[in-house]
């Protein structure tokens, strides 16, 4: 979170670059006699001070007073150095909202565990970058456990096999955490695609499977991937080798060709 945090200090930060004039001038008027309101010259000067002050700091406050200046409409003779300061803010408060989607994104996965919810979080992430490589391992580590859930489980493979391919391809992550590195996500990438797949193509399924029980994390030690490979295994090439074997051998005397085939199914059951 503490570096989320940072994250969210250099996209708000970006904005800096183009810090209107007017910025330290404390005396910004307007020729308007409107009642004593939020939006009269003076109350938004002040907002103004309060979001200058609270920028770095404590940037929640800083984007509250942001809100209620931009809230207010600009003035029909509005000044250059006006504009600057409604374009900044407005440029501030966008880079603000996007670094907070992250976060608010990171604390419905992995703390509520509000898989519904996060997945359409982080859908509008990717809709705007579709190879955030971090929303694609977080939505695809996760999506074995939106198994019974019909109208994730298709977003939920959808994004482990994106993130597998990105990460396959060289791409990385400088922190890997809530998870313990690349091994883990890897594992648990597979594991979401095993799982999801084992219905409709268990042979490949298995492969997924398998490869998810390599590496040193739970999954290794859990007995139910033991027990989906096992399924996989039943479903997958086991029933093809004992379909041929009793479509070919089936009420016929034994031969080396048909000891060969039962010596691989049993192999299978082991």
């Amino acid at each position: 979170m503490e570096k989320m945090k940072k994250l969210l200090m250099i996209g708000a930060t970006v904005a800096l670059l183009a810090l209107p004039v007017a910025a330290a001038n404390n005396s910004i008027t307007i020729n308007d006699d409107t009642a004593q309101d939020q939006c009269t010259p003076e109350n938004k000067n002040a907002l103004y001070q309060e979001f200058l002050k609270y920028r770095k700091d404590d940037q929640p406050k800083a984007f509250d007073a942001a809100k209620k200046y931009l809230a207010c409409p600009a003035p029909a003779d509005v000044t250059q150095d006006q504009q600057k300061i409604i374009d900044y803010l407005k440029k501030w408060s966008t880079a603000y909202e996007e670094g907070m989607k992250s976060v608010d994104f990171d604390k419905v996965l992995w703390t509520d565990k509000n898989y519904p919810e996060a997945f359409k979080r982080g859908g509008d992430i990717l809709a705007k970058e579709p190879e955030n490589l971090k929303v694609l391992v977080a939505l695809g580590t996760n999506g074995y456990l939106v198994a019974s859930n019909q109208q994730l489980t298709a977003e939920a493979l959808d994004r482990a096999r994106k993130a597998l391919q990105l990460i396959e391809g060289g791409k990385s992550l400088e922190n890997w955490a809530p998870l313990a590195g690349k091994d883990a996500a890897v594992a648990y990438l597979n594991f979401t695609i095993g799982t999801l797949t084992l219905e409709k193509d268990p042979a490949n399924a298995l492969k997924n499977l398998i490869k998810a029980a390599q590496f040193e994390t739970p999954l290794k030690k859990s007995p139910f991937t033991y027990a989906y490979i096992a399924a996989a295994y039943e479903t997958g090439p086991y029933a093809k080798q004992s379909g041929e074997y009793k479509t070919v051998y089936g009420g016929k005397d034994e031969t080396p060709e048909s000891k060969l085939a039962l010596a691989n199914i049993n192999q299978l059951v082991d």
